[in-house]
């Protein structure tokens, strides 16, 4: 098992979240590209929400979360009705020297969001005629980054890039961030040498896609004739006036790559840290360049106050035009939902539901070391941007938005609610093991993903159901009968796909990934259950050198061979799990994983699983012989042929789960 942190921060990251149910299985109806008439009205003014009892509010918000959770720096600004009601920093941006965060001028890495200005820059060439929604993407790409169809006939248009419909395998590990400068590659080599497969048809199951998301903002730079970097300052932040934002990282100049981060800009930027139970940890800077227009962003909470004002305005700030009426409608209308009532997006906007059935539009944002979120309500004319200098601020960056439109607008919260007999008399249609389409499928990011991008679906006494991670859980009760579902307490809904009445996969709230059912031989308790008993055979293998009867050596030369295969194996295997136990110790700290893969011991680990595989092989082919024995030569009893025959085949129970999730592959990590 590797510890809850890593657990969580890989889950939220990169991977989804043994085969399951097939994506045939679960219909999505593919995205329609739609561009809304600008007749489509702007919220008018509403009743804003006072000033000083929102701050009052936000404070203690923020202060509870960040004393309960280690936070040491938050920033935050909130807009309405085309005013600043709030800005304001929280903690320390610095802790060595201390320095507080400032929120006009303290920059914050925001990850994700920074897709929100990649879905502007595309908008804009598409509002230029340069690119159209429902074009194929390699239309608008160099030939040396686009997508090889490999066998699927459709190809992949910008419209699936932005709903995160492309059909690709998500991997990161090794390649999404970069510790050193030196390893930072341009973006289009990044593209080129990191290209993911295509695992399923275009424009069907989503799973949420960085890759997809840097090849439309290098189209949009292609077609545009300017270096994405440039292309949002000249196109998007240059004219809001957002001098304090920048794609760019701060390494030393290079010619293959961008120009650095300015250092005026660089020496206000916030260091990521991480608690380790009785202090922060400062961890290295994460560079993002090589994938900029998926994460590339850092900002001040000042010029995110900009930046909402702009998008809640329609596209315009003061005398300032960035996108017209008809992209204005487009960013606050759903063009794909993967199930109703889950979250859609609305041409890369992310949508979010909000108390009181209203909804947000936006994006929200993790990288190893800083956690965001930017939520616009339209009809509340309200925007709330906030960021963290931790992974901690997990919770106080996806719940805030939610709290403070619950608190002075409601409904305020519900009583606990009773549970559903029709759920507790159908808990098995439910109830079972889940794994995301958000996940690598191949090699030893593949076998990581399925120990961590996996949930357990169960139902409780009182007919509610509990969908289990590996470091959070949540309680939902049935809406009817069709599979939907809402948050208990919360304003929340998921979607199972139902298949004569058994569910074969169900969509998260988010709608940016699938979970799909996991049939027996992708359980987690089959793996766990294979490796005590690997674990076992081993060490009685090892223990029978010992007391097993030494007088009589009169076996067969195959025997004699069989039983030093024997003895290698289980000293194979029990490397490969100890080697694992070692790398799952050392992974306390996310960074490690990430900056460091696969490392020497899960290099180790897989290693040798895979040559203890080759010569479990090998003692299968060699069992007919065992059992035979000579004509005058057979000193193995028919015990220990039983047991020699078991300790085979439980290795190749154990060989044959490890291969089919990646984990005999070290060569493809």
């Amino acid at each position: 098992m590797l510890p809850k942190v890593v657990a969580a921060t890989l889950t939220s990251i990169l991977l989804g979240l043994a085969p399951a149910a097939s994506p045939a299985q679960v219909p999505v109806a593919p995205p329609r590209p739609v561009l809304v008439t600008p007749s489509a009205a702007l919220t008018p003014n509403v009743v804003p929400i006072p000033p000083a009892e929102l701050e009052a509010f936000v404070d203690g918000v923020v202060r509870d979360a960040m004393a309960a959770d280690h936070i040491p720096g938050v920033t935050i600004s909130i807009v309405q009705n085309g005013e600043v009601v709030l800005k304001k920093g929280y903690g320390f941006a610095r802790l060595n020297p201390a320095r507080p965060v400032d929120p006009d001028r303290t920059l914050f890495r925001i990850a994700s969001i920074s897709k929100t200005f990649t879905w502007i820059a595309v908008m804009k060439e598409v509002e230029a005629g340069r690119m159209r929604l429902d074009g194929p993407i390699n239309l608008y790409l160099p030939e040396r980054v686009q997508v090889p169809d490999q066998g699927y006939p459709r190809p992949v248009r910008v419209i699936d890039l932005m709903s995160h419909t492309p059909g690709f395998e998500d991997r990161a590990l090794g390649q999404l961030f970069e510790r050193d400068a030196d390893r930072v590659r341009p973006q289009l080599l990044y593209l080129k040498q990191e290209r993911p497969r295509r695992v399923r048809e275009a424009g069907g199951l989503p799973a949420y896609s960085n890759y997809g998301v840097g090849l439309a903002g290098a189209a949009a730079a292609w077609v545009s004739g300017k270096p994405f970097e440039r292309l949002i300052e000249s196109e998007i932040t240059g004219p809001l006036g957002m001098s304090r934002t920048t794609f760019r990282d701060p390494y030393p100049p290079r010619k293959d790559l961008p120009a650095p981060m300015p250092a005026a800009l660089a020496a206000d930027l916030a260091h990521g840290y991480l608690w380790t139970g009785g202090a922060w940890r400062e961890r290295p800077y994460e560079f993002t360049s090589q994938v900029a227009p998926a994460g590339g962003a850092s900002t001040t909470a000042g010029d995110m106050a900009r930046y909402m004002t702009m998008i809640l305005n329609g596209g315009s700030l003061g005398e300032v035009t960035i996108y017209n009426p008809a992209t204005a409608a487009g960013f606050r209308t759903v063009q794909s939902r993967p199930a109703p009532g889950v979250a859609g997006f609305a041409h890369g906007f992310r949508e979010f539901p909000l108390p009181g059935g209203r909804e947000g539009w936006g994006h929200d944002g993790v990288l190893l070391s800083f956690r965001s979120s930017m939520i616009m309500a339209p009809r509340l004319n309200l925007g709330v941007f906030v960021a963290t200098n931790s992974e901690a601020g997990d919770r106080l960056t996806n719940q805030i938005t939610g709290l403070i439109v619950q608190r002075f607008y409601g409904p305020q919260p519900a009583l606990p609610e009773a549970g559903s007999a029709w759920l507790k008399k159908n808990r098995a249609a439910f109830e079972g093991e889940y794994v995301s389409t958000r996940r690598s499928y191949r090699g030893l990011e593949k076998f990581i993903g399925l120990i961590n991008a996996r949930t357990t679906v169960s139902v409780t006494r009182t007919g509610q159901l509990v969908v289990s991670g590996r470091d959070s859980s949540s309680t939902w009760i049935p809406e009817g009968t069709g599979g939907q579902f809402r948050e208990v307490g919360g304003w929340r809904r998921m979607a199972f796909t139902l298949q004569d009445g058994k569910a074969s996969g169900y969509f998260p709230p988010s709608g940016a990934a699938a979970f799909e059912r996991v049939g027996l031989l992708g359980s987690q308790n089959r793996v766990i259950h294979l490796a005590v008993l690997t674990l076992l055979a081993a060490l009685a293998t090892l223990a029978g050198l010992v007391v097993r009867d030494r007088k009589d050596h009169r076996e067969t030369p195959m025997q004699r061979r069989a039983s030093l295969i024997q003895t290698t194996q289980a000293l194979l295997w029990l490397l490969a799990i100890a080697a694992f136990g070692a790398w799952a110790s050392e992974t306390g700290d996310v960074v490690a994983i990430f900056f460091d893969w696969p490392g020497a011991w899960l290099f180790t680990a897989s290693s040798s699983a895979f040559v203890a595989m080759l010569l479990t092989v090998t003692s299968l082919i060699m069992l007919p012989f065992i059992w035979r024995g000579g004509r005058r030569v057979d000193s193995w009893t028919v015990g220990r042929k039983l047991r020699f025959t078991a300790t085979a085949l439980i290795y190749a129970a154990f060989s044959l789960t490890l291969g089919l999730q990646g984990a005999l592959f070290p060569w493809a990590s």
